[in-house]
């Protein structure tokens, strides 16, 4: 593939047995996990540390989404099945 022989900045990904772009792509991952890939692979050879926070950054947006899609659902099944009424006696 002509495009993987190429790179713009540098040589952090050519330098992987298999780069990061591929693994993305051949794993399906969304484009948070990939961004984490990405800056996972490359931290030593070009971000330092910068990388490394920028990592850490994607996970709390990733756990945050998360939360917020699983509270979400939550609402949404409340919604679907509301309480149920009280019989008469007290008793649901």
């Amino acid at each position: 593939m002509q495009a993987l022989n190429t790179q713009i900045g540098g040589d952090h990904y050519k330098k992987h047995r298999i780069q990061p772009v591929e693994f993305i792509f051949a794993n399906d991952l969304p484009f948070i996990e990939g961004s984490c890939i990405k800056y996972l692979t490359r931290w030593r050879d070009k971000g330092g540390v910068k990388d490394l926070e920028k990592v850490k950054h994607y996970i709390d947006l990733l756990i945050e989404l998360e939360h917020r899609k699983n509270a979400q659902m939550v609402d949404a099944a409340a919604e679907a099945w509301p309480e149920k009424e009280e019989l008469p006696g007290g008793k649901a």
